[in-house]
């Protein structure tokens, strides 16, 4: 028999999970926004409610005791696809280059690159590290500063500047947070043994502490 705490990691229904899945619904909405009519004032309110929902479901998980599997899997994801969508979009509408809508998934398909190796040990990930928590929310506060310097005057100015202030240092960390966990990985291989697929059991789904 499961005991509470299994059950409790096993929810669906929480109020952390209920903010992820509207930051995912939020991504088709804020490309339609910023590629269609080009409504840029609803695309930046998008971009804030995202930015403070990603804030909320980490802080809510911890502080009303909902933390669950899939919230563990779903946070990051929506990060990744609303990061992803947001860097596609401003590059379409040529407000950031085309190598920084290249450069920030590429670090995201490094580090699925390395989950085979994790895998030979019985893991399928590793903690989050602090960096990129760090550079995740740089950039969450890069991209409405980046949409709002898309114009002319004195707050866009401002804005312009500040946003690629964020975007440098959101864009360094994620990388060092991306070759710290390369490095992780590789201090597992060596500390761990590896693991027989055949007797796994389901380990692989664990995540190392």
């Amino acid at each position: 028999m499961r005991t509470k705490d299994e059950r409790a990691e096993d929810r669906v229904l929480t109020v952390p999970n209920a903010l992820s899945f509207a930051r995912l619904l939020l991504i088709p909405v804020f490309l339609y926004l910023v590629l269609g009519p080009e409504w840029d004032e609803l695309a930046l309110v998008v971009l804030v409610v995202s930015g403070v929902t990603d804030y909320l479901d980490g802080k809510l998980a911890r502080k009303l005791g909902q933390t669950s599997k899939i919230g563990a899997i779903l946070d990051p994801v929506a990060d990744r696809l609303y990061i992803l969508a947001v860097v596609v979009g401003l590059s379409l509408r040529d407000i950031i280059p085309w190598w920084l809508a290249v450069i920030l998934p590429l670090r995201d398909v490094f580090l699925f690159s390395l989950v085979p190796f994790l895998r030979t040990r019985g893991y399928s990930s590793l903690p989050v590290h602090f960096l990129g928590k760090a550079a995740t929310a740089g950039l969450l506060y890069a991209f409405p500063l980046l949409l709002l310097g898309d114009g002319t005057g004195v707050v866009a100015d401002l804005a312009n500047v500040f946003g690629w202030a964020f975007t440098i240092w959101g864009v360094a960390l994620y990388w060092w947070g991306g070759i710290l966990y390369a490095f992780q990985v590789r201090k597992l291989l060596a500390s761990t043994e590896r693991v027989d697929p055949e007797s796994r059991d389901g380990s692989d789904a664990r995540a190392a502490g």
